[in-house]
């Protein structure tokens, strides 16, 4: 599994995007991001969240993850992101800020 992670906007305005590939994770690692997928129920998410209210200096995400059985992306301000999709959200940005 690959996943493509892209977080835009911010107060710096500062832009973090990287992959991570679930074959170059520890097996803890590889398994907690799986949990973590299936807990935020991201292949049943629709493409573009869209926020509820205006968002200045929020972040905006955009997470891709491809499969064998396919690719399905998700972008969303950080006023439309579902609590469950947080500590996936969260999981991401540390594993990329580490790298």
């Amino acid at each position: 599994m690959r996943i493509l992670f892209e977080r835009t906007g911010g107060l710096a305005g500062r832009k973090l995007e990287g992959s991570l590939d679930s074959s170059t994770l520890s097996i803890s690692q590889a398994r907690r991001l799986k949990a973590l997928l299936k807990q935020s129920g991201f292949f049943e998410l629709p493409p573009t969240l869209e926020p509820t209210q205006a968002s200045a200096d929020h972040f905006n995400y955009r997470v891709t993850v491809e499969t064998e059985e396919g690719k399905h992306t998700v972008e969303a301000s950080e006023t439309a992101v579902p609590g469950s999709m947080r500590p996936l959200l969260e999981f991401l940005t540390r594993s990329l800020v580490v790298k």
